[in-house]
């Protein structure tokens, strides 16, 4: 395991770190397997309600593919088709991932760190930070789960205009955009993420996974949804013991304790 990719857990609280702040957290192959790794640890494990994945240094969330390993990690197409491989599978885990996840933004994210960030679930971002997908500078094609994420997230205006330009955006034309959930400021960002975990892990993880879950269908093509799926789901909340924790809660005028079940 590299130490360039940082995990922890915090009651119900996982995070996943990238750590090569004098790269503005560029992410190499190595680290990607790490993430991948991760992620699968975090996905199996039922005491992690939810995940944060952030940068390291305060200065960057993710800053895309760490250029200075393609000699070694991208010299053949088998090895290009091997890193492709490897962050397609990490894309799509994050947002496929059974739970919440935030993406904690401090400063730069640009190319990966954006198809990252748009795979999370929701994104906080401080005052300072800057967004770009640069791939028409670098003449680089862009495939359709990246840019269908955008879509979603953005609109198809925005998108065409965050990839027409290649420019720098800045937080609040993020947040205009929808590209990023709230703007704070540059020092509460790592406790707004965290007050905003907590609170999510506070409530019914079986009711917040579910609505992940049903969302998620939802910008799907219709033929492709899965109702049975998400009515399975409905049905599971209704029948749980979180579902009479939490009327019992609000009759009694305290705090339910949640336990996934």
């Amino acid at each position: 395991m590299t130490d360039k990719i940082i995990t922890e857990q915090t009651g119900d609280i996982a995070r996943i770190i990238f750590n090569q702040p004098e790269k503005r957290n560029a992410v190499s192959l190595e680290m990607w397997e790490a993430v991948e790794a991760a992620m699968t640890k975090f996905a199996a494990d039922d005491s992690v309600r939810i995940l944060i994945l952030s940068g390291a240094g305060g200065k960057a969330f993710v800053s895309g593919a760490d250029i200075s390993k393609f000699e070694t990690e991208r010299a053949s197409k088998e090895a290009v088709a091997h890193y492709n491989a490897t962050t397609k599978r990490v894309y799509d885990m994050v947002e496929a991932f059974p739970k919440p996840t935030i993406a904690q933004i401090d400063g730069f994210c640009v190319g990966g760190g954006v198809a990252l960030a748009l795979c999370c679930d929701l994104r906080i971002c401080g005052e300072n930070s800057a967004f770009a997908i640069p791939a028409a500078k670098l003449g680089l094609g862009y495939g359709f789960p990246g840019i269908n994420r955008l879509v979603a997230v953005v609109g198809p205006s925005f998108a065409k205009e965050i990839f027409f330009t290649a420019r720098r955006f800045d937080a609040e034309e993020a947040r205009i955009m929808g590209l990023v959930n709230r703007v704070v400021p540059a020092d509460k960002v790592a406790e707004t993420a965290d007050e905003t975990a907590k609170m999510i892990a506070a409530n019914a993880p079986m009711t917040v996974n579910s609505v992940k879950f049903i969302v998620g269908q939802t910008v799907l093509p219709e033929s492709e949804r899965d109702l049975a799926a998400c009515d399975a789901k409905v049905k599971e909340c209704f029948d749980s013991q979180d579902y009479i924790e939490g009327r019992k809660a609000f009759m009694e005028k305290r705090k339910p304790n949640f336990v996934g079940a």
